[in-house]
C-alpha cells in the first residue's frame, strides 16, 4: 500500500548567515559622499566669511552673471579671483608695455604743483624743521617722488623698529591730504641699510615692509582715498641709495610714490618693470 505513493522531493532552504549585508551594498557610499559635500560646502562659506568686501563683493559679481565676470576679469589682465587661463606666450612672456597718460605733459605739471605744496609745508611748518634736508621731493617721468631718508638717530621711526614717531605722523598726513586730491595711484616702499636685524626671525626684509605698512596705514587713515593705495612693497638692502656706502644711513628710508595716470584700459605704471595690480 505505500509502495503505490508518489515520493515528494525534499526541498532544501538555504539561509545566509551574518548580519552585515547592508555593509557590502552602496549605501555608505551616497552617505559619505553627503558628507564630503557638506564639510567642502561649510570650509567655502568659512572662507568668504573671512575674505574682505571686495573679494566678496567679486564673488557675489560672478554668481550674478558668470559670463560677464569672466570677461571683466580677462579684460583687467587676468586680476580677480578667478584663474589666469591665457594661453602660454600671451602675457609673461612678453616684454613690459610703456604705459603713458594720454597728456603726460600735464599730468606731470599737475605732480609738479604737489611737489610745490608738500615743499612749502615742510618749510612752513616749525615741527618739521628736524626734517629739512632728510625730505626729498623729486618730479621724475616715474612721477612723483617723496622719500624720507632717516638719519643715525632714528628720525621717523624708532631705531630698528616700524613705530612712528609723532612728528613723522603728522608729515605723513599732511602729505596724505595733497596726494588725496591727485586721482593718481600710490605706491609705498620701505627700505634698509645693510646692517643684518639681530632679532630671530625678523629681518631687515620685514623691516622694510612693515615700515612702509605703517606709513600705507597713517596715510590711508588721514588724507588719501579710499583704494588709492596700489602697492606696498618692501626692498630691504636691495636697493641702496649709497652703494658705495651700504652701511649708510641715508640707505634706511620709507618712499612714496605717485606715477603719472596710464592711459585709459592700461595698467598703472611699475617702476620696477612690467604692471602692478591691485588685488589678484
Amino acid at each position: 500500500m505505500s509502495g503505490n505513493k508518489e515520493q515528494t522531493a525534499p526541498i532544501i532552504i538555504k539561509k545566509k548567515k551574518g548580519g552585515h549585508g547592508g555593509a557590502h551594498g552602496g549605501a555608505w557610499k551616497v552617505a559619505y559622499a553627503d558628507f564630503v559635500t557638506a564639510m567642502m560646502a561649510l570650509f567655502i562659506v568659512l572662507w568668504i566669511v573671512g575674505q574682505n568686501q571686495s573679494v566678496k563683493d567679486s564673488i557675489s559679481e560672478y554668481f550674478k552673471d558668470p559670463v560677464a565676470f569672466n570677461e571683466k576679469v580677462k579684460a583687467s589682465g587676468g586680476s580677480g579671483i578667478l584663474p589666469d587661463f591665457s594661453p602660454p606666450g600671451t602675457k609673461e612672456d612678453q616684454p613690459p608695455a610703456v604705459y603713458v597718460s594720454q597728456d603726460k605733459t600735464n599730468d606731470l605739471k599737475q605732480l609738479e604743483e604737489q611737489k610745490k605744496k608738500i615743499e612749502e609745508i615742510i618749510k612752513n611748518t616749525p615741527a618739521f624743521d628736524k626734517f629739512k634736508g632728510q625730505v626729498e621731493v623729486t618730479v621724475t617721468n616715474e612721477g612723483l617722488r617723496i622719500e624720507l631718508v632717516d638719519n643715525s638717530s632714528g628720525l621717523f621711526f624708532d631705531v630698528g623698529s616700524a613705530h612712528l614717531k609723532k612728528e613723522t605722523i603728522q608729515l605723513l598726513t599732511n602729505i596724505a591730504t595733497e596726494i588725496g586730491k591727485l586721482p593718481n595711484r600710490v605706491i609705498v616702499e620701505g627700505y634698509t641699510d645693510a646692517r643684518p636685524y639681530v632679532t630671530p626671525n625678523y629681518s631687515n626684509w620685514e623691516l622694510s615692509v612693515d615700515r612702509a605698512n605703517a606709513a600705507r596705514k597713517i596715510m590711508s587713515e588721514n588724507g588719501l582715498q579710499k583704494n588709492q593705495v596700489h602697492a606696498v612693497r618692501g626692498f630691504a638692502d636691495q636697493r641702496l641709495r649709497r652703494p658705495d656706502n651700504p652701511m649708510d644711513f641715508s640707505n634706511r628710508r620709507v618712499s612714496i610714490l605717485v606715477p603719472p595716470l596710464p592711459a585709459p584700459g592700461a595698467a598703472s605704471p611699475d617702476p620696477a618693470g612690467g604692471k602692478v595690480r591691485v588685488g589678484g
